[in-house]
């Protein structure tokens, strides 16, 4: 498969500041990539490396085949990108606004352009300097998401959005993708991403600490088993034991054994229901000994999004 985005080794600094350390990034052609980090990670360094406002110290970057730092005016004309703060023009209207985003890129459609202002609920009529900060930003979702263009960059697209006005943007999305763009998206809001995205990277401190396609980095870690236990096979407190290597919750007390591949799980509830992390390789044993122990109502869920961005900043923070 084509890349559209192709980044290796990139640094940034910023005097003594090193704010991309050998950053990796891959996004393929036609995929909805989700760009990851909490604020002050490198997100939007990268995105204005990408778009040819910054130029690395090291590495390489590649975006539809050429180098922002040499075609950024070529590349620009290919991309449409929604920044994390918008600033728009105050005493335009919105419809000036849309204008002028057109004419800067060079390329128009109109009637997408109109079904995205009527799906978004936008009066283009009103000037700018009255607009929320939720409609300044429909007004660049509209030109954005109605752009000819080969890619998206978004950086934090739906802040400002109210939740009606957020599934519209990710239909949106969808439609662009379905047409053959390649979406990049930048968010903090991860429920936005597991719906959206086919591949996700993570950054941290500047550096790529995972990347890959969203369901194989949810199946890489552990699944969340959920039962219902019978009142007589639910153990009284403190004995309550699976084996094979059940993954320790979250402020259970671990077993008086020596034996490693024992862990002591919380107690069931008042109503029997048991909820337990579960390493992959270790589900099927695990559901087989649940169900054997008379286990009803069994559940098994892949690790969420959350769980797989957790990892990396909760271990930092112990």
């Amino acid at each position: 498969m084509t890349e559209t985005i192709a980044v290796e080794g990139l640094v940034k600094t910023f005097g003594s500041l090193r704010a991309l350390d050998s950053l990796d990034l891959t996004v393929e052609e036609g995929t909805v990539h989700g760009f990851l980090g909490p604020n002050g990670s490198g997100k939007s360094t990268t995105i204005r490396c990408l778009l040819g406002l910054y130029h690395p110290d090291a590495g390489t970057v590649r975006v539809l085949g050429m180098n922002p730092s040499a075609s950024a005016r070529d590349i620009n004309r290919r991309v449409a990108y929604v920044p994390g703060e918008v600033a728009l023009w105050p005493n335009l209207t919105g419809q000036q606004a849309l204008d002028a985003l057109a004419a800067l890129r060079g390329s128009r459609d109109e009637a997408r352009e109109r079904e995205l202002v009527e799906r978004f609920r936008l009066d283009p009529s009103k000037p700018i300097r009255t607009y929320s900060k939720g409609n300044r930003q429909k007004v660049m979702l509209v030109a954005a998401l109605a752009a000819p263009c080969d890619l998206v960059i978004l950086d934090e697209p739906t802040s400002g959005l109210d939740p009606l006005q957020a599934e519209v943007f990710v239909d949106a999305v969808r439609d662009a993708a379905s047409q053959g763009r390649t979406v990049l998206m930048s968010s903090h809001i991860m429920a936005e991403v597991d719906r959206l995205c086919d591949s996700v990277t993570i950054i941290k401190d500047g550096r790529t600490v995972e990347s890959g396609l969203l369901e194989e980095l949810r199946h890489l870690r552990a699944s969340r088993i959920t039962c219902v236990l019978p009142p007589e096979q639910s153990p009284p407190s403190g004995h309550h034991r699976w084996s094979r290597w059940l993954h320790r919750e979250r402020g259970a007390q671990r077993c008086p054994t020596k034996d490693p591949t024992q862990v002591s799980i919380p107690q069931p509830d008042a109503d029997g229901r048991l909820s337990v992390s579960v390493p992959t390789d270790r589900v099927p044993a695990t559901l087989q000994q649940l169900l054997a122990a008379g286990a009803q109502e069994v559940t098994c869920t892949p690790a969420s999004l959350d769980e797989v961005f957790l990892q990396h900043y909760e271990a930092a923070a112990r």
